[in-house]
């Protein structure tokens, strides 16, 4: 994918299409970490994940339960 650098304001940007930016599940003000190396020549895009926790897992398998339990009648009161 060959992209230009462009000014906007006092800064130069890359831009990168919707459709790759999507493919890594980001959007307009997702978090990238950014590594310059000089040594090779390259700079490096990494997206931010949400570190992921022992609180977090249990959450997120309290909310299973609660949905497999209470789903039906959620989707009940939606209508």
């Amino acid at each position: 994918m060959l992209q230009k650098i462009y000014k906007t304001g006092n800064c130069l940007v890359v831009s990168l299409p919707k459709e790759k930016i999507q493919a890594l599940g980001l959007q307009e003000g997702s978090e990238v970490s950014v590594i310059v190396d000089e040594e090779l020549g390259q700079i490096i895009l990494e997206p931010l994940r949400p570190q992921i926790t022992d609180g977090n897992i249990e959450f997120a398998r309290e909310l299973n339960d609660f949905i497999a339990e209470y789903g039906s009648a959620l989707e009940a009161l939606e209508k």
